[in-house]
């Protein structure tokens, strides 16, 4: 049997190269012990065979186990077999586990048919608690991708592939005493779903720079697969975006200097790609400028990161109508034209641009040096609301690992179409609009602005696409002018930035059948911290914190329940740029320690890890003495006129201290409505707010989200006598 084994596991790491890593957990794990592995292939019994010391017990399915090919694999090993639908099955394994026995099981019963996660099964979890054995995960890559596989059609397969085995640190299930029967087993069940996901996140190769993902992802896909398109319906190919970086960016790096922040203006587009993907192969920091901020908030962010130079394109400054932004800022920076640096580009810088993009690699560590996972990647800003914008640095591990941590959550293939409309100065419509397709083989589609509601559906329609981001403004308006068949092909919308109404939530599943993925994250995270995912749903929560991400809240004084959410994990930013220390780092501090960050909301997360946003700490009013959720507010005057907006601020009062004023849409709304809502609800009457506004229309971000601090002017003007209220 040894030598069959070690024939075995000769021709294995011959034909795959086959790396096994962390065999010191296995050893440490004890004799107890139960490995949970992800399924991939056909061949992952056979490297668990090979490579794993020791002759070990393998729990099959008792259907699969009657296949012939499984059946002759079984002779060389021990196994059990298990049958989910029968009780007396999973107590076999559960004594031959007391007995100090090793053994091992897929936890998702079948083979991987989108190359993430499948659903994982409770018995596994429930055999670990019961038996008292050490959870030792083990993850295997690389064998999706050979034939062995169920991708057929999804991934790019090829014959011999690098495989790897990795085993994390063992684990032991600590379950509450009195958790018996159902419950005890859902929650052992969850548990080891979380230890999976987490696995896979722990394993993922995060720790590189945006440009070597990009040309991994070439060598993965292919460099012919198209990945990027816009409106003017010209397909890029992986070869092609990495020739077309090469030769804009020697272009780039005559007027620009290494690791310098080098301003981006430009909308969602292709061009825009290109050009993030041109500064990072030559070690530029794209430092990407919110055109919607006015002349201040642009000024404050050049000031805060120190821009020499912007790139634009005359196209969109005339389309933008931003001439006069320019002329102002031409006055203390470079301003460089797109167009300007096409018309120069001659065929010498072409062939050059070719020749770099037959030998990415070289090339990049040659123009760009050895850049760092932890350096800078991008810099985005914040909206301004609460002040002047600060600049969010973050590194290129920062960006990777969230779009991985988003990737052990959803089943994204290749075969997916996103549709990408959110601007790529925000970091949703950076990180998951952007680098998480193009970095995963994915088709992307670029269109320039969110705003475009009837065209919006239209272009989802002719383009098939299943992926669409956006903000609970922009979901709303596009359900209602679009064709109930605009959307056919959808599989997921998610939404983020802004709390998602309950009527736009019933308004997709009612009129396309679609249930939207309601997110939640700040910049300052890379962006994501939560989701709701198809496996993990709660209509009104943000969804559970995804894999990576630590927490803590911290108690607020007048909040009962929840507090101030405080998170640390790979994806938390490398730090500020302030305006008033142009060009320097200012990282995130806080008592706890390093790493921290205080995302300024307050939540609460229920037993089962759900996260319920109460508000921004910022965003409540404290009246007689008890701190009301501005937040709340708002939901309050949701659910009374549903299909309006509406903005909750509080002023101050020199009487009381702070006063509640709402601004809504609702052409007839009134204070005896919503304190009627209120009572049917048993709200308090003192989260009804003291003067009720009606406006056309509330000021918005380029994001879709309320710009506060316009609505705070708007309301401080409105209370000053030169409107009347409800």
């Amino acid at each position: 049997m040894d030598v069959i084994k070690a024939s075995v596991r000769w021709l294995l790491t011959r034909l795959y190269r086959v790396e096994i890593k962390g065999l010191e957990h296995y050893q440490r794990a004890g004799g107890r012990v139960l490995i949970v592995a992800n399924h991939t292939s056909y061949l992952d019994g056979v490297l668990l065979y090979a490579f794993l010391p020791d002759k070990l017990t393998f729990a099959i399915n008792t259907y699969i186990a009657k296949a012939w090919w499984v059946r002759m694999g079984l002779l060389f090993v021990n196994f059990l077999p298990v049958d989910p639908s029968n009780p007396l099955s999973v107590k076999g394994l559960i004594r031959h586990l007391r007995r100090d026995n090793k053994a091992i099981i897929f936890p998702e019963g079948r083979i991987t048919v989108t190359g993430s996660l499948m659903k994982v099964y409770q018995g596994p979890g429930l055999v670990a608690d019961r038996s008292g054995a050490a959870l030792l995960p083990l993850r295997i890559d690389g064998a999706q991708y050979t034939p062995f596989s169920r991708l057929r059609g999804g991934e790019r397969l090829r014959w011999f592939p690098q495989i790897t085995l990795t085993i994390l640190p063992p684990h032991h299930f600590e379950l509450a005493e009195d958790l018996k029967g159902r419950a005890r087993r859902n929650a052992a069940g969850q548990m080891l779903a979380d230890l999976m996901t987490e696995m896979m996140f722990a394993t993922s190769n995060y720790r590189r720079t945006v440009f070597q993902s990009l040309i991994d992802a070439r060598r993965s896909h292919g460099g012919r697969r198209v990945v990027m398109e816009d409106i003017e319906r010209k397909p890029l190919t992986y070869s092609q975006l990495i020739t077309r970086a090469f030769v804009l960016g020697e272009r780039m790096a005559r007027e620009t200097r290494r690791g310098e922040y080098v301003g981006i203006l430009l909308p969602t587009a292709v061009s825009t790609v290109v050009s993030l993907m041109a500064l990072y192969a030559y070690g530029r920091v794209p430092t990407m400028l919110n055109f919607t901020a006015g002349m201040r908030g642009m000024h404050s962010a050049i000031t805060a990161a120190d821009i020499r130079t912007v790139y634009t394109s005359r196209q969109f400054v005339s389309a933008a109508k931003m001439a006069n932004v320019i002329a102002h800022l031409g006055d203390r920076l470079r301003i460089v034209y797109l167009e300007d640096v096409r018309d120069a580009v001659n065929w010498k810088d072409k062939i050059r641009g070719w020749c770099a993009a037959l030998l990415a690699q070289r090339s990049f560590t040659r123009h760009a040096g050895h850049v760092q996972p932890d350096e800078a990647a991008v810099v985005l800003f914040t909206s301004g609301t609460e002040g002047k914008p600060k600049g969010v640095v973050l590194s290129h591990a920062n960006l990777l690992a969230n779009r991985a941590q988003l990737a052990t959550r959803f089943a994204f293939s290749t075969q997916d179409v996103v549709l990408n409309v959110m601007p790529l100065f925000h970091s949703f419509g950076l990180t998951a609009g952007t680098l998480l397709p193009l970095l995963s083989g994915i088709r992307s589609f670029f269109y320039p602005t969110p705003l475009h509601y009837r065209i919006i559906p239209e272009i989802a329609y002719d383009i098939n696409a299943t992926i669409i981001f956006g903000t609970n403004t922009f979901l709303a308006a596009y359900a209602r002018f679009a064709h109930p068949y605009d959307f056919y092909s959808l599989r997921y919308v998610f939404a983020g930035a802004e709390k998602l109404q309950e009527e736009t939530r019933r308004l997709w599943a009612d009129k396309f059948g679609l249930r939207i993925f309601e997110g939640y994250g700040v910049t300052e995270t890379s962006p994501v911290l939560a989701a709701n995912t198809p496996m993990d749903y709660r209509a009104g929560s943000v969804g559970r914190l995804i894999p990576g991400v630590e927490y803590r809240l911290e108690a607020v004084p007048g909040v009962a329940k929840g507090g101030r959410l405080l998170v640390r994990g790979p994806n938390v930013m490398l730090g500020y740029l302030l305006v008033d220390q142009p060009g320097q780092l200012v990282p995130p501090a806080h008592a706890y320690g390093e790493g921290w960050y205080d995302t300024g909301d307050i939540v609460d997360i229920d037993s089962e890890g759900y996260v319920w946003i109460l508000g921004r700490a910022k965003r409540f009013a404290k009246l007689g003495g008890e701190m009301v959720s501005l937040a709340a507010v708002e939901n309050l005057a949701g659910r009374a006129w549903p299909t309006a907006a509406h903005a909750a601020l509080s002023l101050p009062d020199p009487q009381k201290g702070e006063k509640m004023i709402l601004l809504t849409e609702q052409p007839d709304a009134t204070r005896q409505r919503l304190l009627e809502q209120a009572r049917e609800e048993g709200v308090s009457e003192i989260n009804v707010p003291r003067r009720i506004f009606r406006v056309r229309k509330l000021p918005l971000l380029g994001t879709g989200k309320i710009d506060y601090g316009a609505a705070r002017t708007l309301a401080e003007r409105l209370d000053g006598g030169e409107g009347a209220p409800s």
